[in-house]
């Protein structure tokens, strides 16, 4: 036996240690399942990817997803490199590297893992919850990559490739013909270095509401000029929302 496999063997080892699932969960998995067109011969490694670390920083309990999410990045980014590496041939390195930040990005796997309705099945900490971390972009990415990484410990690669095929693929198209999801943030810090030689400047114009439910308006500052406020559930949204406004102003757009 390979020293891969003796790995994989032990892992899983340690998964059936796992604590029972009860059987609503486990007809919650198996719909999953079926919706996500997989099948995991292991309920408990499917049920791992789902759990966030919040619920062992609240219970002491050492199980998450964080090893999972580390593994599936790497199959991610093998699975996309190769679609990539195969569907554009003209294309070089560099413009092979720029398509693929933006397929495996935290926007485009967010929006695969809502598509698959992941946030419904994520086990969060109470605080966690509190916050709306369903909702968060960094949360459901990296779930979704969890769940890529326990595909493949339970499947092989070849099943973790073919889930992901008919997910990515479409992302690709999308990128080819400039329907993806700008980030707008880069595209301004490169026309402001290109047309002005300086960086844009973001600064908080105010915050709202309780902690779960939190809003933030930020400003952007370009060449002496203030564009914004950007509005977004946290910072990260509200300085897209206002690297956006100025930069299709910049463009005359």
């Amino acid at each position: 036996m390979t020293d891969r496999s003796n790995s994989i063997n032990c892992l899983l080892q340690a998964v059936h240690s796992l604590p029972e699932i009860n059987s609503e969960r486990k007809k919650v998995l198996m719909a999953f399942q079926k919706a996500a067109q997989i099948r995991f011969k292991s309920l408990k490694l499917l049920n791992l990817s789902f759990v966030h670390r919040s619920v062992a920083n609240e219970t002491g309990h050492k199980n998450n997803n964080e090893r999972l999410e580390f593994l599936g990045d790497a199959i991610l980014g093998a699975v996309t490199a190769t679609l990539l590496y195969e569907k554009l041939a003209e294309k070089k390195e560099g413009e092979l590297a720029k398509i693929k930040s933006v397929v495996v990005s935290e926007d485009v796997l967010a929006g695969i893992a809502r598509e698959l309705q992941i946030d419904t099945l994520l086990v969060l900490g109470r605080g966690e919850e509190l916050s709306g971390g369903r909702e968060k972009k960094a949360i459901l990415a990296d779930a979704l990559e969890a769940l890529i990484g326990a595909l493949y410990l339970d499947s092989g690669y070849n099943a973790a490739f073919s889930f992901l095929h008919h997910r990515i693929e479409p992302e690709i198209a999308k990128v080819m013909d400039n329907r993806h999801a700008q980030d707008y943030k880069s595209l301004l810090q490169e026309l402001s270095q290109g047309r002005y030689k300086t960086y844009p400047v973001y600064h908080l114009v105010k915050r709202s509401g309780p902690e779960h439910a939190r809003f933030f308006w930020i400003e952007v500052t370009v060449n002496g000029k203030t564009y914004g406020p950007g509005m977004g559930r946290n910072k990260k949204g509200a300085e897209q929302e206002a690297a956006k406004m100025a930069y299709e102003h910049l463009l005359g757009k």
